[in-house]
């Protein structure tokens, strides 16, 4: 059984979730790393996006679901990912973490 308590997630694991959150429904490899990259300017390989993936999948943050198959595809469906409840308490439990850490740091105000 994976335990459900909420752990703290890298920098990138977090900008792969939130990439996730921002596409909803339309979230998968090569989306998340077009918006990740558009939104950062931070280029994010197709195999990083798929390990990091794998790693959120396994922590039980992420999970996936086939979509239709489409023609652009050769007929090949697209594996769709959302993010878990125990997703976005991470996340949030990061991002804490970061807030706490920054708070009263001069220099990034």
């Amino acid at each position: 059984m994976k335990d459900s308590k909420p752990k703290h997630v890298g920098d990138f694991e977090f900008l792969v979730l939130t990439a996730i959150l921002r596409l909803s429904d339309q979230a998968y490899g090569v989306a998340i790393s077009r918006e990740i990259e558009q939104r950062t300017g931070r280029s994010a390989s197709f195999g990083a996006i798929y390990t990091t993936l794998d790693r959120l999948k396994k922590k039980a943050l992420v999970s996936s679901r086939l979509g239709e198959a489409t023609q652009e595809r050769g007929g090949r469906s697209k594996t769709l990912y959302s993010v878990t409840k125990l997703g976005l308490e991470s996340m949030q439990l990061s991002l804490g973490a970061l807030r706490r850490m920054i708070d009263g740091v001069e220099a990034l105000q």
